[in-house]
């Protein structure tokens, strides 16, 4: 029996290649890594470790259809309960390209590394049973601990990168980097510095602010600095400049799909930026019933997301809806960076629906004393009402 598992190279999957074999059966486990943006040094030690334990490894680049991915994220301005939303939109494309390792190897099963009380689980599944695939996860269905986890990688000489002193699970990619696990678990406990890599301390950020334009066309960021550049390159040179300030940390407590709430930290430094300056933009061109209405598809496009429901019909009808507003999202904005913060501080867009000459103190193109007969009536009602209860 031949099982494909998807593999990240941490603890949980490299453990579950042993488990695969020993637990279950299977006489052959290839594993499959997914570069969806990853540290070059994460992906050659994900790369040489399924090349070590695993009977066949495979390297699969979806850096395109993440950075599609992310393009859709800034249009829908993704935002979970305050979780710039990162990992949730990579999973589903992880799993197609896992799935389709899985069909050329003709394999029996795909497995996973997600724990039974996570949502990787149901983003990975969804995907894996779409495709006809019995799923196993050895983690969930052993219902191991990390601890344990640890403690069989030491028995069985496995390297793997957690100890029981840092117990913390990572996951990273182009967009955001999670960090969870350990003593992160307790909400009370305040997290050391070490656990941000991508991030510097906002106190220990530069004393001078930085100034940066961003360009956008249609809702999708082209230009950093007048500087064209494609998506991977913009988004990793905004990772590192967002990061050099402090900017895009979160520590938030998250309700998960199965109801659990959790502690989450993240870094996102470019996710932050561009969705601020993008949201911005939008400000300037959309009306305000289209914002409004907005935030609306917003919310739920972005649960679908981290429910990992991409292929439900509803997804691909509020992205129709959100790729028409975005037709005059075009323009730049410029924002300063300053300890932690990303701030517009000015923007332009020759479909703008503001005007200068209208709002302007200094112009009469607008007759102020037209605005008295609307002043008459708004607060009418409030007004009778506040009359009426004086006689109650």
């Amino acid at each position: 029996m031949k099982a494909v598992l998807a593999y990240s190279g941490g603890l949980d999957t490299t453990v579950c290649i042993f488990l695969l074999r020993e637990k279950y059966g299977f006489d052959e486990v290839v594993t499959v890594t997914v570069d969806i943006g990853l540290p070059e040094k994460e992906l050659r030690r994900a790369e040489e470790r399924g090349k070590r334990y695993a009977d066949k490894h495979y390297t699969v680049s979806a850096r395109k259809e993440f950075v599609e991915a992310i393009f859709r994220m800034i249009k829908a301005n993704a935002d979970y309960e305050g979780y710039v939303l990162g990992t949730a939109m990579a999973r589903p494309i992880i799993a197609e390209k896992v799935a389709e390792i899985a069909k050329k190897e003709r394999a029996d099963a795909i497995a996973h590394g997600c724990t039974g009380k996570g949502n990787d689980q149901l983003r990975f599944e969804n995907v894996f049973r779409q495709h006809g695939f019995k799923v196993i996860a050895p983690v969930r269905e052993l219902n191991l601990t990390r601890e344990w986890e640890i403690e069989y990688a030491k028995q069985h000489g496995i390297e793997v990168p957690a100890t029981k002193e840092r117990p913390f699970s990572v996951d990273e990619n182009l967009w955001s980097r999670s960090i969870e696990g350990g003593k992160l678990e307790d909400p009370s406990f305040v997290p050391p510095e070490e656990i941000y890599e991508w991030t510097r301390d906002p106190k220990l950020s530069p004393e001078e602010p930085e100034i940066i334009k961003i360009d956008f066309e249609k809702g999708v960021p082209i230009a950093l600095n007048d500087e064209k550049l494609d998506g991977f390159n913009l988004i990793s040179k905004l990772n590192e400049i967002g990061g050099k300030h402090g900017i895009g940390r979160t520590d938030m407590i998250e309700d998960r799909v199965l109801g659990l709430k959790a502690r989450e930290n993240y870094e996102h430094p470019a996710a932050s930026i561009l969705i601020t300056a993008h949201r911005d933009l939008e400000r300037l061109v959309l009306s305000r019933r289209e914002l409004k209405f907005k935030r609306i598809v917003e919310e739920e496009w972005s649960e679908l997301v981290y429910y990992g429901l991409t292929n439900e019909p509803l997804f691909e009808d509020l992205n129709a809806f959100i790729d028409k507003t975005q037709e005059r999202v075009t323009g730049w904005v410029k924002l300063k960076l300053y300890k932690g913060l990303a701030m517009p501080i000015a923007r332009h867009s020759e479909f703008a629906l503001y005007s200068e000459e209208l709002v302007s103190f200094d112009t009469k193109v607008l007759d102020q004393k037209l605005a008295e007969g609307f002043s008459t009536f708004h607060g009418l009602q409030g007004r009778i009402y506040q009359q009426l209860k004086r006689k109650l």
